[in-house]
């Protein structure tokens, strides 16, 4: 489904504390139906995003890592459902129909997806793209780094000029 064109949104380097606050803030704004590729090598802090981000979002209770199960549904504020998946178990896009893969985006969906590389053909054409990762030599740090494919939803809370608590470089 690749095939939007690529702009990069923000860049910023972000503490744990600045990262879940910035999450907060997109899960609070954002507007269904969303699609949000988390990328990143393990430990970059895509999970913390996401649970940031389900928080902001409104959703109660505990939000585990879909490490295990793969796929979580979680209700959230403003008739608005969060789907989290987690695909670093799977095969590759193959496996992908036995999770409801092409179901997904549904107008009240709010779909985070971790380790979205294992789908990357059928990721939808409309998304934005967050990349996390470590900085060298300063182990608390993460630079993230957020790019808009084709023409998804307009989120004020990733773009560059949006008060967050990152500084962009």
């Amino acid at each position: 489904m690749e095939g939007g064109s690529a702009v990069r949104v923000a860049r910023a380097r972000l503490d744990e504390r600045a990262l879940t606050a910035w999450g907060r803030r997109i899960g609070e704004v954002c507007e269904p139906p969303l699609f949000l590729a988390l990328r990143g090598p393990l430990g970059a802090g895509k999970s913390v995003l996401a649970r940031a981000l389900a928080r902001g979002a409104g959703v109660a209770g505990p939000v585990p890592s879909p490490t295990f199960n793969l796929l979580f549904r979680y209700a959230a504020s403003r008739d608005r459902e969060l789907v989290h998946l987690d695909l670093y178990r799977i095969a590759g896009p193959g496996e992908l129909g036995e999770l409801g893969w092409d179901e997904l985006g549904a107008p009240h969906e709010v779909v985070l997806v971790e380790w979205p590389e294992r789908a990357e053909e059928r990721l939808p054409s409309h998304r934005w793209d967050i990349a996390l990762s470590g900085v060298p030599g300063e182990p608390h740090l993460r630079d993230v780094e957020v790019t808009r494919i084709g023409a998804p939803n307009p989120l004020p809370a990733l773009q560059v000029d949006a008060p967050h608590p990152a500084s962009t470089r």
